[in-house]
C-alpha cells in the first residue's frame, strides 16, 4: 500500500502538467465568442484573428516538443517538468494584462510552449516510474488529464470572464511546481548520470522499503548505455525502427481529423437545435472524460494494439456517417467551391438538416469515444515505452514536433480541403486514414502490455 501510494503521488504531481495543458488547449473556446465582441477594437477578435488564436499554441507546442527532447536529457525529467511551469505562468501573466491582439498571441504562444514540453516530459516520466503492472492505466492518465483540463476550462469558461479563466489555468502548473519539487528523479535518467546511490533512493522512495531495489537497479543498468547519442547511431535499427513507428503514430493520431471535428462540433450541435452551443462543447468534453477513463482502467489487461484496432474501426464508422450526413444535408454542389461548412449546412434544403440532425450527433458522439478510447491517449503511451533510453529525448521531440505540426496543418488547412474534396469527401478521406491506421496497427505496432521498458528495449534489438 505505501509503495503504490508514493508512486501514484508522484504520477499525480507530474500528471497536474497534462491538465494545465489542457487548460491550455481548452481556454480559447469560451473566450473566443467573449473576445469577437468586446467593445475594444485592439483586442477584439474577428474570424481571421479568432483562428490563430485558437491555433497559435499549437505552434508553440511544436517548438515546445523541440526544446523538451534536449531539456528531457540535459536536465532531466524532474527540472523539466519544474521549468515549464513558468512559461505557462508568464503566458497567462501576459494575457491577463493584454491590451492589445498580440499580447494575447504572445500569451497563448508561451502556454503551447509549456504544454510542448509537458507533453513529451510527463509521458516519459510517468513511464520510467512505473513499474509494468500499472505503467498502461498511468500512462492513458496523461490524455485523461488534459481532456479533464478542456473540460474544466470548458465549464469554467461559462461563469468567468476571460482575464478571470486565464487567472484559474494558471493554478494547475503552480501546484505542479510545488509539488514536483518533492518528487525524486526518475531511476532510469539517475542511473545514466552515473548517479547510483541517488538511483537507489528513487526507488526506495517509488516501491517502498520491502522491494528489492538493488534487482531493478540492476535491471535498468544492463541497458543503460552511458556514450552519448551520435547522429550515425541512427542507422542502427534499434533506434530508428521505434522513431518511425513513434512518428507515424502521431501523424495518423492527427490525421483522423479529431481536430477538424472538435472545431465544427458546435456547429453540427447547432444545427442538431441544440440552443446552448456552449453546453454543447461540455457535453462532447464529457464523453472524451469519460472514454479515456475506460481506456486508463482497461489497457493493462486488455493491451494497446486492441485499444487502438476498436478506437481506429469506430472512428472510421463515424466519419463515414458523417460524410454521409454532409452528403444528404447539402444541395448538389459538387462543384462548388465554397469551404465554409456554417454556410454550407445553412444552405441546405429547408428542413432537410433537422430530419436528420441526429445522424450528425451520433457521428460526433461516436467519433470522440472512439479517439478517447484508442487513438487519443495510446500513442502518447506508446513512444514513452519504446524509445531505448539514450535516445529517449531526441526521438521523443521528434514525435510530439510531427503531432504539434500536424494539428496546426489539420486545424488551419480544413477548409482548404473541404473546398477542393467538398465536406462530405473530406470526411470520407479521413474515414479512410481511419482504416489505414488499424493496418497500420496491424503489422508495426508492437503490444507492450506487461513489459518492463528494458524488455521493450531488447525487443527492438531482436527485429
Amino acid at each position: 500500500r505505501v509503495r503504490n501510494t508514493k508512486l501514484y503521488l508522484a504520477a499525480f504531481a507530474a500528471l497536474l502538467g497534462p491538465l494545465s495543458f489542457g487548460f491550455a488547449l481548452g481556454y480559447s473556446s469560451p473566450v473566443i465568442p467573449e473576445l469577437s465582441k468586446i467593445s475594444d477594437p485592439d483586442l477584439r477578435l474577428d474570424s481571421d484573428r479568432a483562428s490563430w488564436f485558437g491555433s497559435v499554441v499549437t505552434l508553440g507546442a511544436a517548438a515546445g516538443g523541440v526544446l523538451g527532447g534536449y531539456l528531457l536529457d540535459k536536465i532531466g525529467r524532474k527540472l523539466s517538468l519544474m521549468l515549464c511551469s513558468v512559461p505557462y505562468v508568464f503566458g497567462y501573466i501576459v494575457i491577463i494584462s493584454a491590451h492589445n491582439v498580440w499580447m494575447l498571441y504572445f500569451g497563448r504562444m508561451l502556454t503551447g510552449l509549456a504544454s510542448g514540453v509537458t507533453s513529451l516530459v510527463v509521458p516519459v516520466y510517468i513511464s520510467e516510474v512505473s513499474h509494468p503492472k500499472v505503467r498502461g492505466m498511468l500512462g492513458s492518465c496523461v490524455q485523461l488529464m488534459v481532456v479533464t483540463g478542456i473540460l474544466g476550462a470548458y465549464i469554467a469558461g461559462i461563469n468567468l470572464k476571460w482575464r478571470w479563466l486565464a487567472v484559474l489555468c494558471s493554478f494547475p502548473s503552480c501546484i505542479m511546481l510545488m509539488f514536483m519539487s518533492f518528487m525524486p528523479e526518475t531511476p532510469r535518467f539517475l542511473l545514466n548520470q552515473n548517479k547510483r546511490s541517488e538511483a537507489i533512493a528513487s526507488l526506495r522512495f517509488l516501491r517502498g522499503p520491502h522491494a528489492d531495489h538493488e534487482w531493478e537497479c540492476q535491471q535498468i543498468e544492463a541497458s543503460v548505455q552511458e556514450e552519448g547519442l551520435n547522429l550515425s547511431e541512427f542507422k542502427n535499427p534499434s533506434i530508428y525502427r521505434p522513431l518511425l513507428i513513434g512518428v507515424a503514430l502521431m501523424f495518423f493520431q492527427q490525421i483522423t481529423g479529431i481536430n477538424a471535428v472538435m472545431f465544427y462540433a458546435e456547429t453540427i450541435f447547432e444545427d442538431a437545435n441544440f440552443k446552448d452551443s456552449r453546453m454543447a462543447s461540455v457535453v462532447v468534453s464529457s464523453i472524451q472524460v469519460c472514454f479515456t477513463t475506460v481506456a486508463a482502467l482497461i489497457i493493462d489487461k486488455t493491451g494497446r494494439k486492441v485499444l487502438l484496432y476498436i478506437s481506429g474501426i469506430i472512428m472510421a464508422l463515424s466519419t463515414a456517417l458523417f460524410g454521409l450526413y454532409f452528403k444528404m444535408v447539402l444541395p448538389n454542389r459538387n462543384n462548388s467551391s465554397n469551404s465554409d461548412v456554417w454556410f454550407a449546412l445553412n444552405s441546405a434544403s429547408p428542413g432537410t438538416e433537422s430530419s436528420i440532425s441526429w445522424l450528425a450527433v451520433v457521428s460526433l458522439g461516436l467519433f470522440v469515444a472512439g479517439f478517447a478510447l484508442g487513438w487519443g491517449p495510446v500513442p502518447w503511451l506508446l513512444i514513452s515505452e519504446i524509445f531505448p533510453l539514450k535516445a529517449r529525448g531526441v526521438s521523443s521531440g521528434a514525435c510530439v514536433l510531427t503531432n504539434w505540426v500536424m494539428a496546426f496543418l489539420v486545424t488551419k488547412e480544413f477548409h482548404d480541403f473541404i473546398g477542393f474534396l467538398t465536406s462530405y469527401g473530406t470526411f470520407w478521406l479521413f474515414s479512410a486514414f481511419c482504416c489505414l491506421n488499424v493496418t497500420f496497427t496491424a503489422f508495426y505496432v508492437p503490444e507492450t502490455k506487461g513489459q518492463t521498458l528494458e524488455q521493450i528495449e531488447a525487443y527492438f534489438r531482436r527485429i
